[in-house]
């Protein structure tokens, strides 16, 4: 499966927004130790969050001026991945046996998507 430069595109705007949804948790993480949104280290973590979803938006904007939203739209499940795998490793949540379940069969739903 050979993907186009739209699908590429769009694939980087998905890690974009997963990365997006990681600061917002360690923003969320900073408040708690914090106790306060203009904490320094708080607000220079949800600023750079808002930041990095402004240009991602910017992004998908583009991407969708130059494909077709069923071409593409497929791509963003993959944010149910990376966001989970990310939390993971990163804050050591843990997942069922059902969701693992559920991200092979997002796996298997892209393949399938990408064939068409």
């Amino acid at each position: 499966m050979i993907l186009s430069l739209n699908q590429w595109a769009a694939i980087a705007c998905v890690i974009g927004m997963s990365l997006g949804q990681v600061l917002f948790k360690v923003s969320a993480v900073s408040i708690n130790e914090s106790g306060s949104i203009f904490a320094p280290r708080t607000f220079l973590i949800l600023a750079s969050t808002f930041c990095v979803y402004a240009v991602v938006s910017v992004g998908w904007v583009w991407v969708l001026r130059k494909s077709q939203l069923g071409e593409v739209f497929p791509f963003y499940s993959l944010a149910y991945i990376l966001v989970p795998l990310a939390s993971y490793h990163l804050f050591n949540e843990r997942f069922s046996n059902g969701y693992m379940l559920g991200v092979m069969l997002i796996i298997g739903g892209l393949l399938l998507c990408g064939r068409g």
